[in-house]
């Protein structure tokens, strides 16, 4: 059986405008200097503490885990604001649907503000699996999730598709021995070489992944 199995932050969703909204806010909370946008969304596919990091690298030193909690509950209560699905995905999914092609996702992103993304963008109810870093005993880059996922929807992992937009979903996706697809058009550091991780496919605009699901599955 086939299936599309995707990364989250930068891959199906497009959660950059919404971190940036958050970190400056704690900008304008702490009196700090609010960083350039390019530099959020560069750190945005590495979580949290990192894009922190890259946004107030002093102020992040010595106050860590309390920048990082702030972050954390500004986040949560409203994580979609701004982001959502890249544009093109929704029909997209809606073709893998109709094809009954089950789709899923595969994140390193935490199962509380996963579950609260997808409910907010009403996803919960058509994404057939979702795996998150407490579903497994190791992330991506390990494979284990893409397993256990492609487990859940009795697919082949042959026969299936990961879709990452970093080096470690790659990685994952080829030891799952799905083939795999570079996502170009999302979180990328300027300067990155996406050939490099040798992916099986490229997927350089997010409007053409209809096109491209269309080729690959019929």
């Amino acid at each position: 059986m086939r299936s599309a199995l995707f990364d989250l932050d930068g891959t199906l969703l497009d959660t950059a405008p919404d971190f940036y909204r958050v970190i400056c806010q704690q900008a304008q909370n702490h009196g700090f200097a609010e960083p350039d946008f390019q530099l959020i969304r560069d750190n945005a596919s590495n979580g949290g503490k990192p894009m922190l990091k890259a946004a107030f690298p002093e102020q992040f030193i010595a106050n860590e885990t309390a920048l990082h909690n702030e972050f954390l509950s500004l986040y949560r209560s409203n994580p979609v604001e701004s982001g959502g699905l890249f544009p093109g995905f929704n029909e997209a999914l809606s073709w893998l649907e109709e094809q009954q092609i089950p789709w899923g996702i595969v994140t390193n992103k935490p199962r509380e503000l996963t579950d609260i993304v997808l409910e907010q963008l009403q996803l919960t109810d058509r994404c057939s699996v979702c795996i998150c870093p407490e579903d497994v005993s190791q992330s991506k880059p390990d494979p284990e999730g893409i397993i256990k996922a492609l487990k859940t929807v009795d697919a082949t992992a042959e026969h299936s598709l990961y879709f990452g937009d970093h080096i470690r979903d790659i990685v994952a996706g080829k030891a799952a021995g799905t083939p795999t697809v570079a996502c170009t058009f999302g979180y990328l550091a300027q300067g990155e070489d996406y050939r490099e991780w040798q992916a099986t496919h490229a997927l350089h605009q997010s409007e053409n992944l209809l096109s491209f699901l269309s080729e690959q599955f019929i």
